[in-house]
């Protein structure tokens, strides 16, 4: 445990704790580097948490620099939406914003002086060739024709690379390490290339740029960062990450630490494949509840709480593993049951016409906005003569173990009276459309002064003081575990939406603003959707009651 911080402490931390013990650093200087291709996702949430806590754990700094090499792919939106997923977790970089591209005449110059040295060269082979000659795991590669070029000879085409004297994929900058190296990586990896693209901040002032592993390490050294922290498949890369440093940068050096990322049962993880997703129209947008964006999951109702919370929980690890998206919910669960208000909403209504009520009367009932925080207070609810309760709340021939209402079966109603359901009413096609009831107007509040017991309590809104809405009901996007696996079709869910339009909740809901969120008594978490008007508002669901991680694991 760390006893500045008061958190678990964890291999990182502890490499930390030795360097400053040490002497090597002073301070600690993190950076959250994501390519601007595509929105964030859950399993950026964790690597932000992770820089971003440290830093502040540890009285540090953390960078937020965007890696934008690769113009073909990126977009200023993109650029927009990860400074507000940043922000909305809760983390702030303050005036350590940064661009790749802000480095690029210096990253030019730093190829420079490789080539000077001898460690780098033009090369002039096809991407199928340099594969073709990187050799496999089990035999060495072939080195290229062009990699003994003179210095002079290599100096001149790269400036002419520059230039923009030749066409894209004829020549690339290699480093000269070794084509015999066990390290794949290591066999004179590419470190430029030609892009004849614009930029969406140099403009067309390069057409040739650099490639990742040459940018990251120096942005790195550029910035002083102490600890570079990525995830494991980068581990094979920090061979080249110390080399380029070593070649080229002054000590004190970055050092690069790999944990594990994040997997997540039933969520896809690449943003090739959920871009894929947004362009085929298979989701509404990167903002689609379903997806596993920061901005889907903030618009299905989730909590940068409740993210914050499962990031830290889940831990840090050497080891790649899948964290069942259940827990993911838990931790949602835990942060809602504690803050959302609570409201009535009828998803599927049935009319309950309660006949020994009087006609025109409306009384307002009180109800417990939160009973877990004793400081929300409580709100009245009307209540009339003409109801709605929830169709599943209803059976005509009722199964031993259901409860609720019945022909001649007494409930509850929350907050409200005791009613007993005296007719059944159907329309030409035999459909159930209405129910007839009488209640007992010395049951009050819920309970009987006879002290007669009912065994279930039913949810419901008055049928002419409630508010029509939409309800979207979300479920996972995929049916199988593992969406890696199989083609988008096969493993498709084609259940994950469901939109009802004749829903009906409280009056109290009638001014809720888009983000707002509540609990739904006896249904679950919802939250109103930007797409909601003045005249209707739109609720998804966040999440339902039943914690199936809390069940198995006896929480």
């Amino acid at each position: 445990m760390d006893t500045k911080t008061n958190v678990p402490s964890n291999f990182i931390r502890d490499i930390i704790d030795e360097d400053l013990a040490s002497g090597k650093h002073k301070a600690i200087v993190t950076r959250f580097p994501p390519e601007p291709n595509g929105y964030l996702h859950i399993g950026h949430a964790k690597s932000i948490c992770l820089n971003f806590g440290l830093a502040r754990d540890y009285n540090g700094t953390c960078h937020l620099r965007f890696d934008d090499t690769n113009p073909e792919k990126e977009e200023t939106e993109y650029i927009e939406s990860i400074m507000e997923d940043v922000r909305w977790l809760g983390f702030d970089w303050g005036e350590h914003l940064y661009y790749a591209s802000d480095y690029f005449e210096q990253l030019y110059n730093l190829a420079v002086e490789l080539i000077k040295q001898g460690k780098a060269y033009v090369c002039d082979l096809s991407p199928e060739e340099i594969r073709k000659y990187r050799g496999t795991l089990t035999e060495p590669g072939k080195e290229s024709p062009y990699r003994n070029r003179s210095v002079a000879e290599n100096l001149d085409l790269f400036e002419r690379m520059r230039a923009g004297e030749f066409e894209e994929g004829s020549r690339v900058l290699r480093a000269k390490i070794d084509m015999a190296s066990p390290n794949i990586v290591m066999r004179d990896p590419t470190l430029y290339r030609i892009r004849k693209v614009s930029h969406h901040r140099t403009g067309d002032k390069w057409c040739i740029y650099p490639m990742y592993d040459f940018t990251h390490c120096l942005s790195d050294a550029i910035e002083n960062i102490t600890h570079s922290i990525c995830t494991l498949e980068f581990e094979n890369n920090r061979a080249l990450y110390e080399w380029i440093l070593e070649q080229v940068y002054p000590e004190p050096h970055p050092r690069q630490i790999e944990f594990a990322r994040l997997n997540l049962t039933y969520t896809m993880m690449s943003k090739r494949k959920l871009l894929q997703l947004v362009e085929q129209g298979i989701v509404n947008g990167w903002d689609d509840p379903r997806m596993p964006t920061l901005s889907g999951l903030r618009r299905r109702g989730y909590t940068p709480a409740a993210i914050r919370d499962f990031a830290e929980r889940i831990g840090v690890a050497k080891a790649n593993s899948t964290v069942d998206y259940a827990f993911l919910e838990h931790c949602l669960r835990e942060d809602l049951n504690k803050t959302a208000p609570r409201a009535m909403g009828v998803l599927r209504p049935l009319k309950v016409v309660i006949e020994n009520y009087p006609e025109g009367q409306v009384e307002y009932l009180e109800a417990l906005n939160n009973p877990q925080d004793p400081e929300a207070g409580t709100r009245q609810i009307p209540f009339a003569r003409e109801i709605y309760i929830e169709q599943e709340d209803f059976m005509i021939d009722p199964p031993k173990k259901f409860f609720r209402l019945a022909p001649g079966r007494e409930v509850r109603l929350r907050f409200a009276y005791f009613i007993t359901c005296t007719d059944v009413i159907r329309d030409d096609e035999g459909n159930i459309v209405e129910l007839r009831a009488t209640y007992d107007p010395e049951t009050k509040g819920g309970s009987a002064p006879d002290g007669r017991k009912v065994k279930a309590t039913l949810h419901w809104v008055a049928a002419e003081h409630s508010l029509p809405v939409e309800v979207r009901l979300y479920d996972h996007l995929f049916k199988v575990e593992d969406p890696s696996i199989g083609e988008l079709e096969d493993i498709l869910n084609p259940d994950s939406l469901e939109v009802l339009t004749e829903s009906r909740v409280e009056l109290n809901l009638k001014d809720a603003k888009p983000g707002d969120k509540f609990q739904f008594e006896r249904q679950g978490y919802f939250c109103v959707d930007p797409d909601s008007t003045p005249d209707r508002l739109v609720f998804n669901r966040t999440a339902a009651l039943r914690d199936t991680w809390s069940k198995v694991k006896g929480n």
